[in-house]
């Protein structure tokens, strides 16, 4: 049996399950608000608990993105079961960003909170984690989809 739209099945339970493991050492691992530098000054893993969207924004409204969380997972998942089959750009795309808010909506319903970890301190930039990253890794999977289709001809014959 062949399952139709297989990249994005690969590609979104790869980000979630990369994004369930990574956060659960981290939590293993690090008390809360630790800190190890990797890069002194530039990348720490820092363990941090965040209440909102990616980057704290929206930070306290943990109920209404768990649902927003899971009306982008059903909606994704029913477009590559029951849509067409999608360009490989598209399925990676939509993969990455099913796993990502699948990842971070799994740490609202369970934990009230996502973990967060990754600490870029050279641009002073909020922690983020690996469900993040993919979410935005899979827009711009998008984007170039959107970019390599090729536009229709309405050129006339002459």
């Amino acid at each position: 049996m062949h399952l139709k739209n297989s990249l994005f099945w690969i590609a979104a339970f790869t980000v979630f399950l990369l994004d369930q493991l990574t956060k659960y050492w981290v939590a293993q691992t690090f008390n809360l608000g630790q800190t190890l530098p990797l890069l002194p000054g530039i990348f720490h893993l820092t363990y941090v608990t965040n209440t909102g969207a990616a980057f704290s924004l929206l930070s306290g409204k943990v109920e209404w993105l768990r649902w927003l969380s899971l009306a982008v997972s059903l909606a994704l998942i029913a477009l590559a079961w029951f849509g067409p089959i999608l360009h490989r750009w598209d399925q990676l795309g939509y993969g990455f960003i099913l796993g990502g808010a699948m990842g971070n909506g799994i740490d609202r319903f369970v934990l009230g909170y996502v973990i967060d970890f990754l600490d870029f301190r050279l641009i002073n930039f909020p922690v983020f984690n690996l469900a993040d990253v993919f979410i935005n890794v899979g827009i711009a999977c998008l984007l170039i989809a959107t970019f390599k289709k090729t536009p229709t001809s309405n050129r006339r014959s002459r």
